[in-house]
């Protein structure tokens, strides 16, 4: 991919210098993050978060809470790895770990990879059959050639590709809006249940891995610290701290937007469906739901969100699947073959006639599954003094940093100890 124009990258360099300054000057920076963003707002976040709000009411917004934070924290510290060392993870992954560590490093992260995009992909396919009425695997080429075409403009440079994808996920956000203000939510309830951790069951805490899975994405987490690496050049030590601000504010916005579209799909299937059509559990029962009990606006503004959702994230997850492949074995393939590969296992699944929602959930689990991978490495570089140098983490965000992997490892214990039949005390039924 070529970069950013000189005309941008002299900005950057005036904005680090302290030559330049407002919030106009800062969005030079803005970029990262955003196209990060759109793996936390995914297809598969929608079939999770329906089941989670039509099964289980507002009880499982804390889930979407914590996981938000988790990815807030650990995307901050991956874009902070591609700035301080110029390096995204994968690479640097390969450059220091033994090389069966290595293969197996990359072999989880493929499969993780064709997971995250058997998610957006189906997604985007279930919308476009839905919304104008064509066989899902109508939907699934439009969604195959739409999604080339996007990446088309990587050629182009940083810039085009993140106006694209900027647009896609402001679609989303205009539409989970609409949608909020549409639902009658309970805010009452909403709130308890931000704040009150609960598991019913045994199927809440396999959704509940799944919207881990959902949200911290392992390729999102590689993927960042390739965004940032080599995009802006830095001088010193004292331009890279400001660079590092402006980073984190971004991520921070950027996924506070994000964390809000999910609670926003719990809400809206939590006040829609939980109340009489709580064995809602799949997209398109959801959507043909929806338009007698909100309206048909409602009906068509979720698809054209979950269309939006589908398309950009299959574009970002391409890009990711790029960089994993080119960071852990140093091949480079071409874009088209990348998106082709990485279809077959969508178009295998809906040849074998599987529940497309069924299999959007189940992707979820396996991303949660291998999520530890990337979170670990991650950890291990960001707090190596050799590696990062003076920018080495400090010891409270050390410290959340394991909280963050722990709590994903427990959940991946917890779901693999209950499907082998092994009883969990915690669970009521």
């Amino acid at each position: 991919m070529s970069y950013l124009t000189e005309q941008t990258r002299s900005g950057m360099s005036a904005v680090l210098a302290g030559e330049r300054g407002g919030w106009r000057s800062r969005l030079l920076f803005a970029g990262p993050a955003i196209i990060a963003s759109v793996a936390y707002m995914d297809p598969g976040n929608y079939a999770t978060n329906i089941q989670a709000g039509a099964g289980y009411g507002y009880t499982l917004l804390w889930v979407v809470l914590l996981a938000n934070l988790i990815a807030m924290l650990f995307q901050a510290l991956s874009a902070r790895l591609g700035i301080v060392t110029g390096k995204n993870l994968a690479e640097l992954s390969r450059d220091n770990f033994p090389k069966p560590v290595v293969w197996i490093m990359w072999g989880v992260s493929e499969i993780a990879a064709m997971a995250t995009d058997l998610a957006e992909f189906l997604g985007g396919a279930i919308g476009l059959a839905l919304l104008f009425d064509l066989p899902l695997i109508v939907g699934m080429g439009i969604t195959a050639i739409v999604t080339y075409a996007i990446l088309l403009f990587e050629r182009r440079g940083f810039r085009p590709m993140e106006l694209v994808i900027g647009a896609l996920v402001a679609i989303i956000g205009l539409c989970y809006l609409a949608e909020i203000l549409i639902a009658p939510v309970d805010w009452t309830a909403a709130g308890l249940g931000m704040v009150s951790p609960a598991l019913p069951d045994s199927a809440a805490l396999t959704i509940a891995v799944g919207i881990i899975g959902a949200t911290v994405m392992p390729h999102a987490i590689y993927l960042h610290s390739g965004l940032t690496q080599g995009r802006a050049v830095v001088r010193d030590n004292a331009e890279r701290r400001r660079l590092l601000r402006f980073s984190n504010t971004e991520v921070v916005l950027a996924l506070a937007v994000a964390g809000m579209v999910n609670m926003a799909m719990v809400m809206m299937a939590a006040s829609a469906f939980h109340q009489g059509y709580s064995e809602v559990a799949e997209i398109e029962t959801a959507y043909h739901t929806l338009t007698p009990l909100l309206g048909a606006a409602a009906a068509a503004i979720f698809l054209t969100s979950l269309i939006a959702s589908g398309v950009s994230s299959s574009v970002v997850g391409t890009m990711a699947g790029q960089m994993i492949m080119q960071g852990f074995l140093h091949i480079r393939v071409p874009i088209w073959l990348r998106r082709l590969v990485t279809m077959v296992p969508a178009f295998v699944v809906v040849g074998m006639g599987v529940n497309a929602t069924q299999a959007l959930v189940v992707s979820q689990v396996i991303l949660s599954i291998a999520l530890p991978v990337p979170m670990i490495a991650l950890i291990i570089f960001v707090t190596r003094r050799d590696i990062m140098g003076e920018f080495t983490v400090n010891p409270l965000v050390r410290i959340l940093a394991a909280i963050g992997a722990i709590a994903v490892l427990s959940l991946n214990f917890v779901l693999l100890a209950d499907a082998f039949g092994v009883p969990i005390p915690f669970l009521a039924g």
